[in-house]
Parts: structure tokens; sequence; C-alpha cells
């Protein structure tokens, strides 16, 4: 894998929108900043993974079918 350019994609916005939630209030919820939240939808920043799993439950969703590798 080394040299392949992998990046962890998300549907946090799209699922943010859905939960009508703006980044401010995803970030209170999981408690991070609304900047971390920005980077993560723009999937220039990883998570943690105890970080991606907070944010699934606030969407009742697997992780799986919020995040993903490309």
């Amino acid at each position: 894998m080394e040299g392949d350019r992998m990046s962890l994609k998300n549907r946090v916005k799209e699922l943010r929108a859905r939960f009508d939630l703006t980044q401010e209030q995803l970030a209170k919820k999981v408690g991070v900043t609304r900047q971390t939240i920005a980077s993560i939808e723009k999937s220039s920043y990883t998570p943690s993974l105890f970080l991606a799993l907070k944010i699934c439950e606030v969407f009742h969703s697997k992780v799986e079918d919020v995040f993903w590798i490309e």
C-alpha cells in the first residue's frame, strides 16, 4: 500500500444536513471544535476511531455507512 494515495472519505456533511445540524452543533455533541468538523468534511483531517464512532452515534449509523477508504 505504500505509495498509494488513499484517503478517508465520508458523508458527514450530507448526514449533518439531513439531521439539520450546523458544524458547531455537531462539534458540541462530539466534543471537538467546529474547525475539526469542517476539516473532517473536507477529508483533510482523519478522525480518531473514537471520534468517528461518536459521530456515527449522533447519526445512528454504522461506521462503514459514514466513512470509507478511497
